[in-house]
């Protein structure tokens, strides 16, 4: 098979975190038109190549051609069909700590990137993470670190909370927070950094909990 033209190259070496690489890479693709491919390079890695495979199977995208050359690998992916309906995966996140929000936030990308429509609902100190002006900070007596901490992890690719959150948003993420617990932690409907935020208790939550295909509880 002849390789599709590649009009565009993007290059993520450097980033270790799959979903961030693979959402640059999504909206590179997005703004090809049909038949046209992207050029992405990346560090070499195991891990780094099985997600790239993964993704580009689960969207049903072209991997056109794969190399390895030193400390670099080399993808040609082609410009995916339309999106075709996907699972749904809810979570329940209620610890806003920087080290516990990584996991959730993280699945929910990685599920959002392969098409599933992904629901967060957040409930307890967790509703901080929606307010206006939130970083998140390590627990205990590491707290005094957490700065050096969110630095590591954007190099890396980790994204603060909001920013990933946005993204979620970009890819038609639903965000759900707890009602009893804005107002037990003072987080008011106006505080939010985020538009379109469903308001809610129990019920709600029970509901999309019970639509969904895939559910994770962090606490």
């Amino acid at each position: 098979m002849m390789p599709a033209p590649t009009l565009t190259s993007l290059d993520m070496r450097g980033k270790a975190i799959t979903t961030f690489i693979a959402y640059q890479a999504a909206r590179q693709l997005a703004a090809l038109a049909d038949g046209e491919a992207l050029q992405l390079l990346t560090d070499a890695g195991e891990d780094i190549d099985n997600d790239g495979r993964a993704w580009c199977r689960a969207v049903g995208q072209e991997l056109v051609s794969a190399e390895c050359t030193g400390d670099t690998s080399t993808y040609v992916i082609s410009k995916p069909p339309p999106r075709r309906p996907g699972r749904r995966l809810a979570a329940v996140i209620s610890d806003p700590g920087l080290q516990e929000l990584l996991s959730p936030l993280g699945f929910a990308l990685a599920a959002a990137l392969e098409g599933a429509e992904v629901s967060l609902y957040f409930q307890g100190p967790a509703v901080r993470v929606l307010a206006k002006g939130f970083t998140e900070k390590l627990h205990g007596p590491a707290r005094p670190f957490s700065r050096f901490a969110r630095a590591g992890l954007t190099r890396a690719g980790h994204l603060p909370a909001q920013q990933k959150l946005g993204q979620l948003q970009v890819l038609g993420a639903h965000l759900f927070a707890c009602g009893p617990s804005m107002r037990h932690f003072n987080v008011a409907k106006n505080d939010l950094a985020f538009p379109g935020v469903t308001v809610a208790e129990y019920l709600t939550c029970m509901e999309t909990l019970a639509r969904a295909d895939i559910q994770l509880f962090i606490q």
